[in-house]
């Protein structure tokens, strides 16, 4: 098939690829059906159209595509139809000719290879049977196969052309016909012909009328990632030429191709040759309105290019009308301005003015702004006005016009805008004299705790009132981070501190430091430590300040994550009292909120912790500061799920994603909310709402700091479907983008390698991650997360008893199991429930479980109202009992756990009871359900197909025996134990001998051995 578009990859359109499937379904069923796509010029008709046509004939219809040329509104006639029967011609070869069979002197006026017209006169009548017998043989056509015949370009087309195609749509009645048209929306001017056209057609039963939109950030990503030939092209590449392109595909597509080139992402020569034909179509008076407009922004208002101009209002509005008639400019929805038709025409047409004349015209518009405000609205005039002093490069208005567009900016949360003002006045304030410095700049505005007017409250200072250009370094700081922008922020924050002598303004220094420290710590870089610990050394014997409130309350919050002591607890506190000194109050609710954890991690206060951080959010939410209240949800959501609560989690979860969606903070804690949320979700066994919430994030993009706890998440819940392969990924991304040194993330992240190891059969494997965990310097951990580790850990080496392989390097493993265990203090129903867990897992490790003591652990986990791990503790009791010899007893705790691991949708842990409730022969199936006498005993192995004699290969490769050993023993050859071995491996889908008897070991495949060995 013809290929129509140089796009690279074809993205979205997914609705209407399937109202264009659909249409060919019915044509399908002989009814014929026509799809009018409309859309702006580079939107992608064409792309959608070929892809479509791509689609048809994989389903075996037979396709051919016209194009109307560009010769103006009335083109040559019937081109576009010549051209896709020619197309059909040669693709059907003698098929085609027969359904021309009688027609050939009509349809010669349409296409030459049928010799010569016939000598009927050119009239109306002629034109008619011509018509009629274009129609034929179409219908012909259409008898034996589906036909697909697509128009593009049809606002070029002839109104020939546009009066067969209205002809073929309301005759073609039982042929099985699809006829497809695109043109461009925009290019149709109130005058157009084809907008008749479009309205008659469009009354008809079987018209479809599609309008494709621009392309969304999303859409714009994909197709950058086709181009660029990357799986995850950069973030700010996206934005910025989703910025720039609107969505335009076309557009995309030539920024991307200049972004290759070198260029950036700006406008290539040939885009912008494109883009101005139309603006040197217009008069020379039209194209110097449009050329001002063009500076005036991406709208201008009436009354300012008025004022601009200063022109007769007469000439104006004409000069106007010819530029909207053009498509170039259209009025906005308010009717109080205009606007380019794309974002770029206004581009193309503003790089297409000389330097000198695009300096005169920004300078026009700001003393027109400075002389007339009103002109402007009040939220737009400061950043329009820096933007006119901007580009009209005069340093010493642009600067003072940057800081107050900052400033502005700022108090309405958008800091990014913020942040590029701050950067501009950065850039501009060399190139300024002292006395525009003196006396034209706005005071210092606002930078958390930073002291005002670049003054130490204990000093006094002359220049106190003067903003100097460490106070715009310090705004820029907070910016950049408010923006999540660490890298910039963490930058900034660099070049402040080279201006600061700390020997004169240490308050000043150890700001500067305490947001390096912040910044380097989300980066997961090393050295927020010795920034804090710095600061800490500045501020030890300074007046109270604001800024020393902070730094000591950012030194107990940086321990409490790592290696916190009764030291920090302290800090806190003291945090706490100076801030109320000084009347520093967020500072104080942040030190608020750490001392609440620390309350919970240092002195085991659990409830006092949680009322203490409950308190902080109370006061937040009183304060009004987002990013705080954030911190003291998340915060407070994750003690409750610490503490067993997963259903507060949920809620307070929630609460905090909504309220960071309306504050635009998503980017910057949205990732660990939803951790949270989906964590909690999952204990709570509702593990397909987790997974929704999941993809959602997908959906939205959100990523950033914590990225790996939903990568860890994601693992988690692969490892219940049983999909081994993906958790693995999934561990891998996590591990990679581990944060330095918090146990929150590290433990987790170990428990779900040690289950992995284990489940894959490499027990050693699974030990040697946990001792690493164990290994690692600071803290251990919250009890929620180390219990799990250490509980799951020792059911490994319990599976594993008996196999030689793992008999080395197990008592130091059970003791480093116990040494942790010994440090933990529980401080709930959970923790006490998987301490009790833990022991019964030592104990069965060591053959000395007993079933009183699995059912004391179910006891212990029933109140916690958790599917997990009451449920793994469910299936050690009846394993007990069963061995016990009580299999009504092991029957009823199997049927309970099995209820549970469905509840979480855990297949592995499914599967897990019930191979234990085959190989005992006991049925899950509720008590009144099941059979009056117990079932036989299944024969050890069935479930693996394994014949008798495969049986007693691997209960003597169980225990450690060679090849040779078997053959002895069994009276066989080496050669055939080993085909049995072969066999036996590839049967157990594992992948060595190693894993085939711990798969035996921990399956109980040969319990009379395990009892043998001292079970």
């Amino acid at each position: 098939m013809q290929q129509i578009s140089v796009s690279p990859v074809f993205v979205g359109r997914g609705s209407e690829i399937t109202e264009l499937t659909d249409a060919l379904r019915r044509a399908g069923t002989g009814s014929p059906q026509a799809v009018l796509i409309g859309g702006e010029a580079g939107v992608g008709k064409t792309r959608l159209l070929e892809e479509f046509l791509e689609r048809a004939a994989d389903r075996g219809a037979v396709t051919s595509l016209g194009s109307c040329p560009e010769v103006g509104a009335e083109g040559l006639p019937y081109a576009p139809l010549a051209a896709a029967l020619r197309r059909l011609h040669r693709s059907l070869g003698t098929d085609f000719e027969a359904a021309a069979a009688g027609s050939e002197g009509h349809l010669a006026r349409l296409l030459s290879e049928f010799g010569e017209a016939d000598g009927e006169p050119n009239d109306e009548y002629g034109r008619a049977r011509l018509f009629e017998h274009t129609a034929r043989l179409f219908e012909r056509l259409g008898a034996e196969r589906t036909l697909v015949l697509a128009v593009e370009d049809l606002h070029w087309s002839d109104r020939s052309t546009r009066e067969l195609l209205a002809f073929l749509v309301r005759t073609l009645h039982r042929s099985r016909v699809l006829l497809v048209a695109t043109y461009r929306s925009d290019d149709l001017h109130r005058r157009h012909p084809l907008r008749p056209f479009l309205a008659e057609l469009e009354r008809l039963r079987t018209v479809q009328r599609l309008e494709l939109a621009r392309f969304d950030r999303r859409e714009v990503a994909a197709q950058l990632a086709g181009i660029l030939g990357t799986a995850a092209p950069d973030r700010q590449l996206v934005d910025r030429i989703h910025r720039r392109s609107e969505g335009n595909p076309f557009f995309v597509e030539e920024l991307a191709t200049a972004f290759q080139d070198g260029c950036g992402a700006g406008l290539t020569d040939s885009l912008r040759d494109i883009l101005l034909v139309r603006v040197e179509g217009l008069d020379e008076e039209a194209q110097r309105v449009v050329r001002i407009a063009a500076e005036g922004g991406s709208h201008v208002e009436h009354a300012l290019l008025a004022a601009v101009l200063d022109d007769d209002e007469e000439a104006l509005i004409e000069a106007l009308r010819s530029a909207v008639g053009a498509n170039i400019l259209r009025p906005d929805s308010e009717g109080e301005g205009y606007r380019f038709r794309h974002a770029l025409v206004r581009e193309a047409v503003s790089d297409d003015l000389l330097p000198g004349e695009r300096h005169r015209i920004n300078r026009t518009f700001a003393l027109a702004v400075e002389a007339h405000p009103q002109l402007l609205s009040s939220d737009a005039l400061p950043a329009r006005l820096a933007n006119y002093w901007y580009h009209a490069h005069d340093p010493a208005r642009a600067l003072p016009t940057a800081l107050d567009a900052a400033r502005a900016a700022r108090r309405r949360n958008a800091f990014a805008e913020q942040l590029g003002m701050l950067e501009r006045a950065l850039e501009l304030w060399d190139m300024v004299s002292e006395e525009v410095l003196a006396h034209t700049l706005r005071p210092y505005d606002w930078a958390e705790t930073y002291p005002p007017g670049s003054c130490d409250h204990s000093a006094a200072d002359e220049e106190c009132d003067r903003i100097q250009l460490e106070d715009v370094l310090a705004e820029a700081v907070v910016a950049a981070r408010r923006t999540g922008d660490r890298e910039r922020g963490l930058s900034l924050a660099k070049r402040g501190l080279r201006l600061v002598d700390e020997t004169v303004h240490p308050v000043r220094a150890a700001w500067f430091r305490i947001n390096r420290a912040r910044m380097l710590g989300s980066l997961r870089r090393s050295g927020d430590e010795e920034e804090i610990g710095h600061a800490l050394r500045l501020v030890a014997q300074l007046p109270p300040s604001a800024v020393q409130a902070e730094v000591l309350a950012l030194g107990a919050g940086s321990a409490m994550l790592k290696k916190p002591g009764p030291e920090h607890l302290e800090l806190a506190e003291r945090a706490i009292r100076i801030a109320q000194e000084v009347g520093a109050h967020s500072v104080e609710v942040h030190a608020r909120m750490t001392l609440g954890g620390l309350r919970y991690d240092v002195h085991g206060d659990a409830e006092g912790g949680l009322a203490e951080l409950a308190g902080a959010v109370e006061r937040a939410r009183r304060l009004g500061v987002p990013d705080l209240l954030l911190r003291g949800i998340n915060n407070l959501a994750s003690m409750q799920r610490g503490l067993g609560r997963p259903e507060e989690t949920v809620r307070l979860a929630r609460e905090g994603l909504e309220f960071a969606d309306g504050n635009g903070l998503l980017r910057n804690i949205g990732t660990i909310l939803t951790g949270n949320l989906v964590e909690a979700l999952t204990d709570l066994g509702r593990v397909q709402e987790a997974a929704e919430v999941l993809a959602a994030c997908e959906l939205t993009s959100l990523s950033g700091t914590h990225a790996e706890f939903l990568d860890r998440m994601r693992g988690e819940l692969a490892l219940l479907r049983g999909d081994l392969p993906t958790a693995a990924t999934m561990l891998a991304q996590a591990r990679a983008a581990n944060r330095v040194g918090q146990v929150q993330h590290s433990v987790p992240i170990s428990r779900l390698a040690v289950r992995l190891a284990a489940l894959g059969g490499r027990p050693l494997d699974a030990r040697a991650e946990l001792l690493a965990a164990l290994s690692e310097e600071g803290r251990l951990g919250h009890e929620s997360d180390v219990y799990p580790l250490l509980a799951e850990a020792a059911g490994v080496e319990a599976d594993t008893r008996g196999l030689p392989e793992a008999d080395a390097g197990r008592g130091e493993a059970l003791a480093a199991i116990g040494a942790a265990a010994g440090r933990l203090r529980p401080r709930a129903p959970l923790h006490h429930g998987w301490a009790r867990l833990l022991e019964a897992e030592l104990a069965r490790a060591e053959g000395a479980d007993t079933p009183e003591q699995w059912g004391a652990v179910v006891e212990a986990l029933r109140p916690t109202g958790l599917p997990y791990p009451l449920a793994l503790a469910l299936l050690r009791a009846g394993e007990a009992e069963v061995l016990a010899g009580r299999r009504e007893d092991g029957a009823e705790l199997l049927r309970e756990a099995a209820e549970l691991a469905a509840v979480r949708e855990d297949r592995i842990l499914g599967a897990q009871i019930g191979g234990l409730a085959e190989r005992a022969g006991l049925s899950l199936a509720p008590a009144e359900r099941a059979a009056a006498e117990p079932a036989p005993a299944a024969a050890v192995g069935d479930s693996f197909n394994l014949t008798p004699r495969e049986r007693d290969v691997l209960r003597l490769l169980a225990r450690g025996w060679t090849n040779r050993q078997i053959a002895e023993e069994l009276y066989i050859s080496p050669k055939t134990a080993s085909v049995h071995v072969s066999n036996i491996l590839g049967k157990l889908a594992v992948g060595g001998r190693g894993e085939a008897a711990a798969l035996a070991h921990r399956l109980r495949l040969f319990p009379d051995d395990q009892a043998l060995s001292g079970r």
